[in-house]
């Protein structure tokens, strides 16, 4: 009688977890169909005539900006992920984690540094003038155009390339190099005929993240006045005050991602990549004279350009403008950044911990479930901003009649001008953050322990908080750092969603830019840079446990 109650209880919990499991997964996924549903509603004035003489632009810019990005950040992430990892040269060890620092950079910051370093009056043309006296056509430095985009995009979104390459390529044999090499092959033919099709699972899988990425992009876009169909839903909505075909712009970028993502999976369908039972990592071959300082430059060109010369530039404007910036409202604008931030990931990281503790079992719909609540991270924030607003003004108006009883008739948007939209937009876009590191910390643990705390008579939620959570504190933690930085980073997601006078690092910086006050930007960027460059090093040191 007692193990049935112990057992009914038991089952109870469980279904408590199943249950909270299935309204987060909902309230992530509603959003999204909502924007979705759009394309089936009947379109106004506004949409026929984006869609006339406008939206013809908005696509061919945004596909040139996605592929010619693509291919760039492929051929950039591949050959230094190769170089890393096949090769040794000097300063080596510094590069295989310096390369990885431009993605502390977001691109807007990149964009507005860049454009300023190389306008006019920057530093690079002044000093031709002033030092050397030469005078450069400023058309030549101009960056404000699709070409300089694709230049930004390029230079700071590669590591997700590099990254996964360079991951991929240590794990493999080395059998498969070194059979090529005593065949007599030059190393061009091994890169090209046994490393790219090796690594193209790994390729395709960082080059989607870019493209992703790309999609999502306001800052970069809007600055330099590119027309894609991102700009387009900020304009229809901040311009044209037309939410309806905001709306309907989102549906059409959602397929776009949708259609990524099924081409995704049909190139790498049926591929499968098994290594021999006793296989061992490549060794990396020295490289000498001509080819060592190839590599060095290569790589410290990179480095420079993608990290160290923008961040040596920020510093020197941050040192210029810190007395008239950092003041009671820039200490201010940091406390909102950290408090949203830090409430939006307590939230991700607690239904994180729930689903996944919930998807251990494996069927059909735990599978369908994980999916469901990662979905946010590949539809862009302006996609997601678009559905939660849509949302909070339905829920505002279902619930007049009560905000009429309580007296606050005057008011009839409270949720919708809450900052508890903007933290709704944040969990249901970083929720795949925080998931994917507390599954791979389940999946270290297995599933041994958990099933002889409950043979014992413990409950699931007693079973986590003895068992199971001291031994995903590591996973638990870098899911909360990785999570916590992204958001301080988002930007179209805070500028969609956030309340009147409510202000981020991100909407600040991005607001500095747009007013031309390049300078008094620094000082909010290099923390933005900061609290990023956490997330690399939480990213190595776990790496380098995981190799542990």
């Amino acid at each position: 009688m007692k193990r049935k109650l112990i057992r009914r209880s038991i089952r109870k919990e469980f279904n408590g977890w199943w249950a909270i499991s299935l309204i987060g997964a909902t309230v992530i996924l509603l959003p999204i169909l909502f924007v979705f549903s759009s394309l089936f509603l009947k379109p106004n004035e506004n949409w026929f005539h984006i869609r006339e003489y406008l939206l013809g632009t908005y696509v061919k810019e945004t596909f040139i900006l996605v592929i010619s990005t693509g291919v760039l950040t492929a051929i950039l992430g591949v050959t230094l992920a190769w170089l890393v990892t096949a090769y040794d040269f000097p300063f080596k060890r510094f590069f295989r984690w310096g390369l990885i620092l431009p993605l502390a950079i977001p691109p807007y910051i990149a964009a507005y540094t860049y454009r300023t370093m190389l306008s006019y009056t920057g530093v690079v043309q002044a000093t031709l003038r002033n030092e050397f006296g030469y005078q450069i056509n400023p058309e030549w430095l101009n960056i404000s155009s699709l070409r300089g985009a694709i230049f930004i995009f390029t230079l700071f979104l590669y590591p997700y390339v590099f990254l996964i390459t360079k991951s991929f390529l240590e794990n493999q044999s080395a059998s498969f190099f070194e059979n090529a090499r005593l065949l007599g092959r030059k190393p061009f033919f091994i890169f090209w005929k046994v490393v790219l099709p090796l690594a193209r699972p790994a390729v395709i899988s960082g080059v989607v993240l870019v493209i992703y990425e790309v999609l999502s992009d306001y800052g970069v876009t809007s600055y330099f006045g590119i027309h894609t169909i991102t700009t387009a839903i900020f304009q229809t909505w901040f311009g044209m005050y037309d939410v309806q075909t905001a709306m309907r712009l989102a549906a059409w970028l959602m397929l776009i991602v949708v259609g990524l993502f099924i081409i995704e999976r049909l190139l790498r369908r049926r591929q499968r990549y098994h290594l021999p039972a006793k296989s061992r990592p490549l060794a990396a071959m020295k490289l000498k004279g001509a080819g060592a300082a190839a590599a060095f430059v290569y790589c410290t060109a990179v480095f420079l350009a993608g990290f160290f010369i923008p961040f040596i530039q920020l510093i020197a404007w941050a040192v210029l403008t810190f007395d008239t910036v950092w003041n009671a409202t820039f200490s201010t604008l940091l406390y909102q950044t950290l408090y949203v931030a830090l409430i939006s990931t307590m939230l991700v990281m607690i239904l994180a911990v729930i689903v996944a503790n919930v998807c251990r079992k494996p069927s059909a719909f735990t599978y369908f479930l994980a999916k469901w609540v990662t979905t946010g991270y590949s539809i862009p924030g302006a996609i997601i901003a678009i559905g939660v607003l849509a949302i909070f003004i339905g829920l505002d108006q279902w619930l007049a009649p009560l905000y009429e009883m309580m007296g606050m008739a005057d008011a009839p948007l409270i949720l919708s001008l809450s900052i508890v939209m903007l933290i709704t937009g944040y969990v249901i876009r970083f929720m795949a953050t925080g998931y994917n590191a507390v599954e791979v910390g389940y999946e270290k643990i297995g599933i041994k322990y958990a099933e002889a705390s409950r043979m014992l008579g413990s409950g699931v939620t007693k079973t986590f908080f003895k068992v199971e959570l001291p031994l995903l504190k590591g996973a638990i933690f870098s899911g909360f750092i990785l999570t916590f930085v992204e958001i301080c980073k988002e930007l179209p997601l805070a500028l969609l969603l956030r309340p009147f006078n409510f202000e981020t690092l991100s909407t600040k910086t991005y607001q500095f830019a747009k007013d031309e006050r390049i300078h008094e930007a620094s000082i909010s960027s290099l923390i933005i840079i900061a609290i990023s460059a956490l997330s690399i090093i939480v990213l190595q040191m776990v790496n380098k446990k995981v190799k542990e």
